[in-house]
């Protein structure tokens, strides 16, 4: 069996084979790029200068926003710039760093949604024991642990990727390097590789949705009992965004992550795989800021205070 390290580059795919059509993708994914990191870092500045909005949830949405721009960092400008110049060669320890930080941004994207998810029924279902279990201190340990989890996710799936050996072909069928496409060109037996994703989606993806979703069930059958409709639209209007940007997240990469190896369009997983990678990162923001009052009259406090 031919060693992975005879191979020096990988081939990626590019949005599309012509020319028009790459500029005009590449320049729709370079705005949304910049409306991600643009929303992002709005609410990491509000958040930080508003002493009003030093409490555990927009602490945890303070984290959610720097890793956004990480996340969507980690893909779209190296996918662009290969699309646009037509330069498809990534390097092996490219390929590498690549898959270690989108693993990492991707387990902690799923990790803080579920803590969000946690502060929202605390503060909903028990508001009087909030200021006791959403301490600072816990809020800062939560975040430390969720780190440290990403991390071994990380190590694992890059370790276990790269032990893999790759001789027929180079190419990998996707605008960047991902676990399920180098699994696809690898001529090694991928069996621990599949059983380690199965085991991570189970343990880590499938106890975070089975507890946002009892989460949430928790938080409507309390809101239901409120007795301002102005209140119950409030909730409404902020959890269910939340959940949409979460099961369109899990969704997207269990379907990439978890079927079977078959040949399948690469152009549809492209456009699943921007559903877990592009998307949340842009819609974060415009779930958490634009539908916000508290963020929104900070941000005016903000502007007249410079302006």
């Amino acid at each position: 069996m031919v060693n992975s390290t005879i191979i020096t580059e990988f081939r990626l795919e590019v949005f599309a084979e012509t020319w028009e059509l790459r500029l005009l993708l590449s320049m729709l994914f370079l705005l949304i790029y910049l409306g991600s990191l643009l929303g992002n870092l709005a609410i990491i500045m509000v958040t930080t200068i508003d002493r009003n909005l030093h409490t555990p949830m927009y602490f945890f949405l303070r984290n959610l926003s720097i890793l956004d721009m990480c996340y969507v960092s980690v893909t779209v400008p190296n996918a662009c710039v290969n699309s646009l110049t037509d330069n498809r060669g990534i390097s092996v320890t490219g390929c590498a760093a690549q898959i270690f930080l989108v693993i990492i941004c991707a387990s902690l994207e799923v990790l803080f949604l579920t803590v969000m998810a946690q502060d929202r029924y605390v503060a909903i279902c028990q508001p009087l024991l909030y200021p006791v279990i959403m301490r600072h201190q816990v809020c800062v340990q939560i975040t430390v642990a969720s780190l440290l989890v990403g991390l071994v996710i990380a190590c694992l799936y890059t370790v276990k990727t790269f032990q893999l050996s790759f001789c027929s072909s180079n190419v990998v069928p996707q605008f960047f390097c991902d676990v399920p496409s180098l699994m696809r060109i690898s001529c090694s037996d991928t069996f621990n590789n599949k059983l380690l994703i199965l085991l991570t989606a189970i343990i880590i993806s499938g106890s975070s949705f089975v507890f946002i979703v009892v989460s949430y069930v928790h938080i409507f059958s309390t809101v239901l009992k409120f007795p301002l409709k102005e209140e119950r639209r409030k909730a409404f209007s902020t959890c269910v965004p939340h959940i949409i940007v979460v099961s369109l997240f899990l969704s997207s990469a269990a379907y990439v992550y978890l079927r079977p190896p078959v040949i399948s369009e690469v152009v549809q997983d492209m456009i699943l795989s921007v559903l877990y990678t592009i998307v949340p990162p842009f819609l974060n923001p415009v779930i958490y800021s634009l539908r916000n009052k508290q963020i929104k009259e900070a941000v005016r406090k903000i502007m007249l205070r410079i302006f």
